[in-house]
């Protein structure tokens, strides 16, 4: 399926998430996996014992791209993606930013990012897809 997304052709036909190969990662970074699908993207931190560290998750790309970000000791965010474009009197494209954002629909994106996980690492799935359900705006408790 083709639709027109601002001056591009957007073609739907991944239907899951794949692995990105080779990402690069930082040193004194924790090392991260790259998850990629035209609708979502999903980068997954780690420990030297892989262990997750914290998670971010765009969706809603290209149209209204936005970001729920989960860290083991900060716990949740969520941002609407800046992607840049929206430049008003500047000329050229400006860079991504995060902004804080309001209501995040967990149960429709963790439904969504349940269908799409299907073919990554189980163990990456379910832990992202426990984590989204169980959401928590910031200073909330269980």
């Amino acid at each position: 399926m083709f639709r027109m997304t601002g001056k591009q052709y957007y073609c739907k036909a991944i239907t899951v998430l794949y692995e990105i190969e080779k990402v690069k990662n930082y040193e004194n970074e924790p090392k991260r996996r790259w998850f990629f699908d035209h609708d979502i993207d999903l980068t997954v931190w780690f420990d030297d014992n892989d262990h997750i560290l914290g998670f971010q998750l765009c969706y809603d790309k290209p149209e209204n791209p936005h970001a729920v970000t989960w860290w083991e000791k900060t716990g949740y965010h969520h941002h609407e993606v800046d992607d840049g474009e929206k430049n008003g009197a500047l000329s050229r494209k400006g860079i991504p930013i995060l902004l804080a954002d309001g209501v995040f629909e967990k149960d429709k994106i963790a439904d969504l990012f349940y269908e799409k996980s299907r073919e990554i690492d189980p163990a990456i799935s379910k832990f992202v897809h426990e984590r989204l359900l169980h959401y928590l705006i910031p200073g909330e408790t269980d």
